[in-house]
């Protein structure tokens, strides 16, 4: 033992292993005396002279073929595809029950104009003279504020001194 455990610390006392079932039988004994009689379980008198007796009468009495009970149970599978089916059907359905197509003029205004605002469509000012009809074009389609008649002409007498000013033929 020297040879194989030479940086071995621990270390037994001698004779240790000769007085070792006498001292722990000593302890047993002190504890006996140390536990009060009435704690603790009681068997009844005579139970294990016929247990084997009665455990075989037992296992005799369960008949051969016994229920089986799985440990995995599928019903939360079945509720599961249950309830797939049950969406997916509310699908089809609502799909089906709607016979109006989405048009142009279902979109409100509001709609249009965030796109717009919120999406670059690269366009210059000389793509979309090409893309708008000029002759459909109203002023008022472009302004926000409405020009009335009577608007203009009032602007008109309070800014321009003369008439000729209007003139816009050139005569050269």
């Amino acid at each position: 033992m020297d040879k194989l455990n030479k940086n071995n610390s621990f270390g037994v006392p001698d004779g240790y292993f000769d007085t070792f079932s006498s001292d722990i039988m000593k302890k047993i004994a002190k504890e006996d005396a140390s536990m009060p009689p009435n704690e603790g379980f009681k068997v009844p008198e005579g139970y294990f002279e016929t247990f084997n007796t009665r455990l075989l009468e037992q296992l005799e009495s369960i008949p051969a073929e016994t229920k089986v009970i799985p440990l995995k149970s599928y019903k939360k599978h079945y509720y599961t595809a249950a309830s797939v089916a049950a969406v997916v059907l509310l699908f089809l359905v609502v799909q089906f029950n709607s016979d109006k197509t989405p048009s142009y003029s279902d979109l409100a205004n509001s709609d249009i104009e965030n796109y717009f605002e919120f999406n670059d469509l690269e366009l210059t000012s000389y793509d979309l003279a090409e893309i708008l009809p000029i002759d459909d074009l109203d002023l008022n389609d472009i302004l926000e504020i409405r020009l009335d008649n009577d608007n203009i002409i009032d602007y008109l007498d309070s800014h321009i001194e003369d008439f000729e000013e209007l003139n816009m033929h050139n005569d050269d």
